[in-house]
């Protein structure tokens, strides 16, 4: 059972990627998570590797079947390098394990940050933005992203499967770097659009004498915007709080909105 004579060919590898793509959250529960999906996935190299060794195919289901869990779209990159690992027999089923185990908690931040926190925040703002306007380009940017991610899916798989044990030296370094600067491009972006998207200004406006003072104007002139990130970094504070949900801060947002609209404080 060596290494050419199992090697996985490249519609075993395109089946593997298909049924991670569709099967990674099949049967996600709370004992294993993500474990039954990784299995289904590995299942057609396994029955490659192991088309000779009924028991070894057994006790290699039995092994990819352990608790899993991280972003489905850098998780493609454990996948291919268990892949690698899984061709050369029996002897690196603990090896498998360990490369699961150390990559699937550092993967799962870097795939969260990237295709997740990004374009829900970057993407969906601007969508969200240009659908205010009546523009439906946004449409197309989730589908540009979406087969950007496939692409990158695909591609983290191959460089897994290529790189094997040595994954974690060769890009960890890169995918830290590359986390940052998109945490930073993400604040970047949502700060640039928090007066462009939240419509709010101050109301309070008061006489002294002949002269007419507008709350909103001074504000002009110290911050334009003032408004909208004040109330940005209201909810940001809300949040923080102990037992604060979303639903919660929502409630009460909504609330003192009424309140301050009605003291024509906020407009």
């Amino acid at each position: 059972m060596t290494k050419m004579s199992n090697k996985i060919d490249k519609k075993t590898m395109n089946s593997v990627f298909k049924r991670w793509l569709f099967g990674v959250h099949t049967c996600w529960n709370y004992e294993k998570m993500q474990g039954l999906g990784f299995c289904y996935a590995m299942i057609p190299a396994l029955k490659k590797i192991y088309r000779n060794d009924e028991e070894g195919l057994k006790e290699a289901v039995k092994n990819n079947m352990q608790f899993f869990n991280t972003n489905a779209s850098t998780g493609s990159a454990i996948v291919g390098a268990a892949l690698a690992l899984e061709e050369q027999g029996p002897q690196t089923r603990e090896a498998v394990t360990a490369i699961k185990t150390g990559l699937m908690g550092p993967l799962a931040g870097v795939g969260d940050t990237l295709f997740v926190v990004l374009p829900n925040t970057v993407i969906g703002s601007i969508a969200a933005y240009m659908a205010l306007e009546g523009q439906p380009i946004g449409i197309f940017l989730w589908i540009a992203f979406n087969l950007l991610r496939l692409f990158c899916m695909n591609k983290f798989m191959t460089l897994g499967y290529e790189k094997g044990s040595m994954l974690v030296g060769s890009i960890g370094g890169l995918l830290k770097n590359l986390t940052e600067a998109a945490n930073i491009l993400g604040i970047t972006v949502v700060g640039a659009l928090v007066p462009s998207v939240l419509n709010a200004k101050f109301a309070l406006e008061w006489q002294n004498g002949e002269v007419l003072f507008s709350l909103q104007e001074i504000a002009d002139k110290v911050m334009p915007g003032l408004a909208p990130v004040a109330i940005v970094g209201f909810t940001y504070w809300l949040l923080g709080r102990k037992k604060m949900t979303s639903t919660k801060a929502i409630f009460v947002l909504m609330g003192l909105g009424i309140v301050l609209y009605n003291l024509k404080i906020l407009a």
